[in-house]
């Protein structure tokens, strides 16, 4: 059974950095994308970075480019998503999701079907 846990989520000023992760269990990276995916109270999921475990291939949304970086620990069979410059517009709960890859790439971010497994989210609250 994969499990995704994610980890990592706080209260943190604007200007701050946290780091989340997301721990895979029962889940070979390799042909694997995994996606970084936030969702904020009234507004709808926005897919925010993704990586292909196998290619490395890492892909960003406008929302967060050049602020956040996607990585992965083959060892620990763990991803990452470093966050710098937080913003207010940053609070959400932070889910990591997995899905197959194609050809060494991701579904673009804000399809969220080919996803098949889900973490159950962490709260990051960024105050002013």
């Amino acid at each position: 059974q994969v499990r995704l846990v994610e980890s990592g989520g706080r209260s943190v000023q604007a200007g701050g950095s946290l780091r989340l992760a997301c721990a895979a269990s029962e889940l070979t990276f390799g042909n694997i994308c995994m996606a970084w995916i936030r969702q904020a109270p009234g507004k709808e999921r926005e897919g925010i970075a993704s990586l292909h475990t196998g290619s490395g291939r890492t892909y960003y949304s406008d929302s967060v480019k050049d602020r956040f970086t996607i990585s992965q620990d083959n060892a620990k069979n763990t991803v990452y998503l470093q966050m710098d410059s937080l913003k207010s517009d940053d609070s959400a709960v932070y889910y990591c999701a997995a899905g197959r890859g194609v050809l060494g790439q991701c579904p673009i971010l804000g399809r969220f079907d080919p996803y098949n497994y889900w973490g159950q989210g962490t709260q990051v609250t960024v105050s002013a």
